[in-house]
């Protein structure tokens, strides 16, 4: 693998976050090309899990580290389940845990995954190379919920017409082809700073893949797994995946009180007990990326990166369910 295929984003971000120390265990839960577990592998004498959902990814992987040998280990695995597959591997804490949310610079170059509205290949988009591709999606969901689809998980204003005109399109013949659904989507929808078709392909793969469900999970999963003191760093590149991360850390950084939530009524029998926080932020805004990496790399342009340190506090809940951040 060529090193201009992926460039990680943050990477010296992520592992003064982290703060790495000799004899630790960490996890890299969105592998991808391996830069920041490259870097969390060469601040210091420890230890790396990399977790990506992409057999390709784990397969590539292997042979990049052959010099951190007894140091790192590959699973393949959605890092939603990122408690189960540690318990697999026989690890039940860590010391910090990163996520790089997205899609990776290398699934976008490969014509044949589906991502890229700019290189015509199979309308795909799965990550796991399982489950229903995009072009299920396209060719089988309704106007309304095709729209809704775009509308959400795009933030795309034109939905509704870019939903009629798939509909008009797929009647004529299925749209299997991420060339075809571009066209599609720039006959109805000119004149924007970006490609047209962003927005769109944006909603498909997150659909897809169900990356803001997979995100709340990481998240829970992250608060269960990491020991007291351990880091949690998260670097998002759009407002929904951003807005989870914040809400999540939100959350877990205050004191819940059991004192009421209000003075004239009780409170319900689910607040009685007081909940310390769980989380503390290593700094209350989200971080950008400097003007020479933006420069330098144009998909870091907007990345937004969050850090937290877990307390000694009980885990809030295992149940992402309620996170009830997601779109």
């Amino acid at each position: 693998m060529s090193a201009g295929m992926h460039e990680s984003v943050m990477v010296r971000e992520v592992v003064e976050a982290l703060n790495p120390v000799a004899g630790g265990v960490y996890v890299d839960a969105t592998f991808g090309g391996g830069g920041h577990a490259r870097a969390i592998l060469k601040s210091t004498d420890c230890s790396l899990i990399g977790i990506d959902r992409d057999p390709d990814v784990i397969e590539r992987g292997l042979s990049l580290f052959t010099d951190c040998e007894g140091r790192v280990q590959l699973v393949q695995g959605c890092f939603g389940d990122l408690c189960e597959l540690l318990r697999e591997h026989q690890v039940v804490q860590v010391d910090g845990v990163t996520f790089d949310i997205g899609v990776s610079g290398m699934q976008i170059d490969e014509s044949e995954r589906g991502f890229s509205f700019l290189r015509d290949g199979p309308l795909d988009m799965r990550m796991s190379k399982s489950g229903l591709s995009a072009a299920d999606v396209v060719n089988r969901l309704g106007e309304e919920e095709l729209a809704r689809v775009i509308a959400v998980y795009g933030e795309e204003k034109r939905a509704k017409l870019i939903a009629r005109a798939i509909i008009t399109a797929r009647m004529r013949r299925p749209l299997e082809r991420t060339g075809e659904l571009a066209d599609v989507v720039c006959s109805v929808a000119k004149g924007r700073e970006h490609h047209p078709a962003t927005k769109t392909f944006q909603a498909l793969r997150i659909l897809v893949n169900d990356e803001l469900g997979e995100l709340e999970r990481g998240l829970v999963a992250a608060e269960q797994i990491l020991k007291p003191g351990g880091r949690l760093a998260v670097i998002a590149f759009h407002s929904l995946e951003d807005r989870i991360v914040k809400k999540f850390l939100q959350a877990r950084c205050k004191k819940v009180s059991g004192s009421g939530v209000s003075r004239h009524r009780p409170a319900p029998v689910s607040a009685q007990e007081s909940r310390a926080p769980s989380f503390r932020l290593l700094f209350s805004r989200p971080r950008r990326p400097g003007k020479d990496e933006c420069a330098r790399n144009r998909r870091s342009r907007s990345a937004r990166f969050r850090a937290a340190e877990r307390t000694s506090a009980a885990p809030f809940s295992s149940d992402a369910s309620n996170i009830k951040v997601s779109a």
